[in-house]
């Protein structure tokens, strides 16, 4: 019975290969799973008949797929493992009496003989050692150090005192570094809990997707400043997490918002107020309903004195204002006596949305300053009234960094949507999107514009707050120096007063193939630093068993690639590096001492799917805002169909690594090691603890004890690295999701904290929560 049963097995396995790998073969692909059926097939019968030469078939099948996967992937164990699982457990399977025994024969004398085992066996004992070798490689990873010299009197930007954090990156210069060195590489293996606090605004069943906890805290005095996804202000004692006060912006519930989050709050001194008057310190908090409130730091009251009765409506000047289409969810930064603003305008959704306009208001008043709109950008004067700002511009959803001494702001910007539909786009649309612009402080006046990507199909944003700090060169000479990480994985590193380029890029070709009604730029920048991958390949398909790898080779024939800068096509594209970014808005942290960056790169494949507008179903009612799936674009002539490239089970379908923690000496421009990071812990129904190289979102912040910590990843634990060589020297379990950026400061007792945000990304999945977390030496 074991052996008509194990036929039927193999039978439907053989069909189900030979199906599928004559599919995949006449779209050009690999014709291991076309023999591989066969195999099967052949054994199948063999067993039927009780030949014993199913296990010579069976043998041979072994064999060639041991040499097949190492030809492929070499000893990659998560590649290997997919390639051969099933078929040497089935192969040990046919070692067992229950199998050999009939067939094998019978002695004159009338002794039974089970078949001889090995010729299997050996192949089978052979495959299972390079499976165990493979297990001891560490395949992907590059080695290296960082240099440990300081080269100079660093700039951190600001007046920030070492033991504070007042901006998101800490300082203007969003260095996300901190001078503060009680916790180092020695002792951090110590740390403790040391509070822990629940805001009490978790996510709820009407909730958009895309609800999430990316707030850094802000630490002024003996104060912790933060923000909620349903943006409540909270103010923390900093050395116990006791709650001092809370605000709710009531910013109330709307599907169409494609994120539910709030980055981080700004602070402010008013030097010119009286001592002891209200609103000498302010909060000013973004809401997801487009509004700017000013908050009493001391109390958390409105401070009537700013805008309307202490609120300022940011959808002033919009010629369509559709809600939940536009909304602040990073904090505007404050300079020179102003409040400047960008704004997130939601992907996708129609081709009648807000302007991606950048604002100065008077940080007291909340009266317009100056306006710079992309899609006009010589005039800055503030708009006149029954004027309107241009539909639809390229727009800054992340963090602006200022050098005040140079007085410039400088502002990453993303793409005019649709992101994937060229047409009609102006020539200023072409010029900005895409791009970091340097805009004067006191006039919006544009004083560079550096563009990472020509006429954007991609929703190729720039994501990152730029980091600027001040390169001392090998010859002496000092550098006002801007990094740049984008979405694409290259960094660029700029000469911050003028926008040219101190690591070198270039232009390569790129992809052509767009749809009739729009076109593609023939090359593309590409910067000397950079973490871009090379491009996918057959083998690089992935699943957990040869049938959903099968599925993955099949698909990814099936879809237009050719490399970076494939453009969206109506049968669909892959897009890689998908728009979730190499690196997004968690941005990168350097040590201006050292001169050296930490960094997570991540790398996922998504695909886009351009869809007639013809055969866009109606909305439904309770359909709500995401980035994933179907983006309407209304008024377009096409939607689009996007997200991560997954096979049948889910799970991405491209091999891993898909998350990295790397170091990079800015002096030279060259990465010193990179490293997998992340565990399939909370990715896998077993909360199995393999160090895979897992997805991210999220920031890095070092410090001068040589620490950098992280979370990010998709394992819920907040780690920490020796920055040098990027080793993990300690990690805490997190309560939910990390997808925040950490912190550090100090208080009055010299105390040293590190304090993380835990609340979950419903884009990538992970547990939410309400956590404010933080640890110190015991």
């Amino acid at each position: 019975m074991a052996v008509v049963i194990t036929s039927v097995v193999f039978m439907l396995i053989g069909l189900a290969l030979c199906g599928g790998g004559l599919w995949l073969v006449m779209l050009g692909g690999s014709f291991f799973y076309l023999f591989a059926g066969a195999m099967f097939l052949l054994t199948a019968v063999l067993l039927l008949l009780r030949k014993a030469s199913a296990l010579w078939v069976y043998a041979v099948l072994v064999v060639a797929a041991l040499g097949w996967a190492i030809w492929e992937v070499e000893f990659d164990w998560w590649q290997l493992g997919p390639r051969g699982g099933l078929i040497i457990l089935l192969g040990l399977w046919m070692l067992t009496p229950w199998i050999r025994r009939p067939l094998g024969f019978r002695s004159p004398t009338g002794t039974a003989y089970g078949a001889n085992p090995w010729p299997l066996a050996i192949p089978v004992l052979i495959a299972i050692a390079v499976a165990g070798y493979s297990m001891t490689t560490t395949q992907h990873d590059q080695t290296g150090s960082l240099p440990t010299e300081i080269t100079g009197t660093p700039t951190f930007g600001g007046t920030v005192t070492d033991g504070e954090w007042h901006q998101y990156g800490r300082t203007p210069f969003g260095q996300r570094y901190s001078p503060l060195e009680q916790i180092n590489v020695s002792n951090v293996k110590d740390l403790k809990e040391a509070w822990r606090y629940q805001t009490g605004d978790v996510k709820r069943p009407d909730d958009v997707g895309e609800t999430t906890y990316q707030v850094t805290p802000l630490k002024i005095g003996d104060t912790l400043y933060l923000c909620t996804p349903h943006n409540w202000a909270i103010a923390l004692d900093a050395t116990s997490g006791k709650e001092k006060w809370k605000y709710d912006a009531n910013s109330g519930m709307n599907p169409d918002r494609q994120h539910q989050t709030c980055r981080g709050v700004t602070y402010y001194h008013d030097t010119a107020a009286a001592g002891g008057a209200p609103c000498v310190d302010r909060i000013y908090l973004p809401t997801s309903d487009a509004r700017l409130i000013a908050l009493d730091a001391l109390d958390g009251k409105v401070c009537t004195s700013f805008a309307d009765q202490g609120v300022l409506q940011l959808e002033k000047g919009m010629k369509y204002n559709p809600a939940g289409y536009y909304y602040s969810t990073s904090p505007p930064v404050a300079v020179a006596g102003k409040l400047i603003v960008g704004g997130a305008v939601n992907d996708n959704y129609s081709t009648q949305e807000q302007s991606g306009v950048i604002r100065a208001f008077d940080i007291n008043t909340g009266e317009l300053i100056w306006n710079w709109d992309s899609g006009n950008p010589d005039i800055t004067t503030p708009l006149p009234e029954g004027q309107t700002y241009t539909t639809n511009s390229p727009n800054s959803w992340s963090v602006l960094s200022v050098d005040d001494g140079l007085g410039m702001v400088y502002v990453p910007l993303g793409n005019q949507v649709p992101d994937q539909l060229g047409m009609g786009r102006s020539e200023n649309v072409e010029t900005f999107s895409s791009s970091i612009v340097a805009l004067d402080i006191n006039t919006g006046q544009l004083k560079w514009v550096q563009q990472f990507v020509h006429h954007d199909l991609w929703d190729m944003d720039v994501p990152a707050q730029p980091v600027l700090f001040d390169m001392k060169k090998a010859d002496g000479t000092v550098v006002p120096a801007l990094v740049g990480a984008t979405k694409q994985g290259d960094v660029y590193v700029l000469d911050r007063r003028t926008g040219q380029a101190i690591i070198p890029f270039k232009e390569i070709p790129a992809p052509g193939g767009a749809i009739p009604e729009d076109h593609t730029s023939p090359t593309q920048p590409i910067s000397d630093l950079t973490f871009s991958p090379p491009p996918l390949q057959e083998k690089d398909m992935w699943g957990v068993s040869l049938f959903d790898q099968l599925a993955c080779r099949i698909q990814f024939h099936r879809y237009k690639y050719e490399g970076r800068y494939t453009p969206p096509s109506l049968g669909g594209s892959i897009i890689y590096p998908g728009n979730f970014g190499t690196f997004n808005w968690g941005s990168v942290a350097v040590d201006p001492e050292r001169q050296i960056m930490f960094a997570m790169p991540t790398y996922l494949a998504f695909t886009s799917r351009l869809v007639p507008a013809a055969d866009i179903p109606p909305k439904g009612q309770d359909e709500k805002g995401s980035e994933q799936g179907l983006n309407r674009n209304d008024g377009a002539p096409y939607g689009v169909f996007m997200g991560p490239f997954l096979g049948p089970l889910n799970i991405p379908c491209q091999a891993p690594p898909w998350g990295y923690v790397a170091g990079v000496d800015l002096l030279t421009g060259k990465i010193a090691y990179k490293l997998k990071n992340g565990t399939v812990r909370d990715m896998t129904p077993l909360p199995l603890p393999f160090k895979v190289g897992v997805p991210g979102i999220g920031g890095p912040m070092l410090t001068k004890g040589g620490v950098a910590f992280l979370g990010a990843a998709v394992d819920n634990y907040l780690r920490a690295y020796d920055v040098t060589n990027g080793n993990q020297l300690w990690q805490a379990r997190l309560p939910a999701g990390g997808q925040a950026t950490p912190m550090t400061y100090t208080t009055s007792d010299k105390k040293q904290y590190v304090v993380m945000v835990a609340g979950g990304h419903g884009s990538i999945g992970t547990k939410p929560g309400d956590y404010v977390i933080a640890y110190a030496l015991p």
